[in-house]
């Protein structure tokens, strides 16, 4: 993986907690609702993982964000 990408996923990985912390709940709760295990959420939020497109679509609805929400540079500061 190149740095680029790396970075990336550490600003995906950001997003993701922001908007879990945004709506309080946790890493647990934010799996039962995606239907992913708990670990996988964590993977994600530490950029261990790079989800898939149907990966993304179930953590937005678990989210209650649209994907062109998440995907985009403003929703925190970097």
């Amino acid at each position: 993986m190149t740095d680029e990408e790396q970075e990336l996923l550490n600003k995906l990985a950001k997003r993701i907690k922001y908007q879990r912390n945004k709506l309080g709940i946790s890493q647990e709760k934010l799996a039962e609702k995606c239907e992913f295990d708990r670990t996988y959420i964590s993977l994600l939020e530490r950029a261990k993982r790079n989800p898939s497109y149907l990966s993304l679509k179930k953590l937005c609805h678990g989210l209650e964000i649209e994907l062109s929400d998440l995907l985009k540079e403003s929703i925190i500061d970097d």
